[in-house]
């Protein structure tokens, strides 16, 4: 009995962060509140501010996580620079790759630029300060939490593990979970292209 409490946590868990399987369409709005899901953000790059309005007419593919992440993010974001391989050159010039930070305070904008660009050259590394994240996160029906781990003041951040593919319109248009294959992804990044 003690091994299945743990389980049923961890399955709690990841259904709670949106880690099931399956392509999930987007009607524009959240189910529980009615209002829009997705919509503009203002983020912080090593090059400067950066708003989805500025990615108009480019397919997003955004991913939110941490630099720090042991497992999920490396393994996610190596998924995700594999699926902008499989684009054909024309189409990779409107297609931007994005990972967001949910932890500002240990990631900075130069070192999200280093980790972003070792999955992928053209993919963006960007962070804000915490209010703003927790917007952005609540906005796109994603989640994160810290969680104390070994030493004092040291923590994990277990967070949603999917990938969300906004349109040249700048609207959310499929959230795509975690073990999404690349061909999917890309995939899912050329209907975009092709609308």
């Amino acid at each position: 009995m003690k091994k299945l409490i743990p389980l049923i946590l961890i399955v709690g868990l990841a259904g709670a962060l949106g880690l099931l399987v399956g392509k999930q369409s987007i009607d524009g709005t959240q189910p529980a509140s009615g209002l829009p899901l997705g919509g503009d953000f203002n983020l912080q790059t090593h090059e400067g501010p950066l708003t989805l309005d500025a990615l108009r007419g480019r397919v997003v593919l955004l991913y939110f996580g941490y630099a720090g992440c042991p497992d999920v993010c490396p393994t996610s974001l190596a998924v995700l620079g594999s699926a902008m391989k499989k684009l054909t050159p024309a189409e990779l010039e409107r297609v931007q790759g994005l990972f967001i930070s949910v932890d500002p305070e240990r990631d900075t904008p130069e070192r999200l630029a280093q980790y972003a660009a070792f999955f992928h050259p053209q993919m963006i590394g960007a962070t804000s300060d915490l209010a703003a994240i927790n917007d952005l996160t609540r906005r796109y029906g994603a989640a994160y939490m810290k969680v104390p781990s070994g030493e004092e003041g040291d923590y994990a951040v277990d967070h949603t593990s999917s990938t969300y593919v906004i349109g040249p319109d700048g609207r959310l248009r499929a959230i795509l979970p975690h073990g999404t294959p690349a061909e999917m992804i890309a995939t899912a990044a050329r209907e975009q292209l092709a609308k």
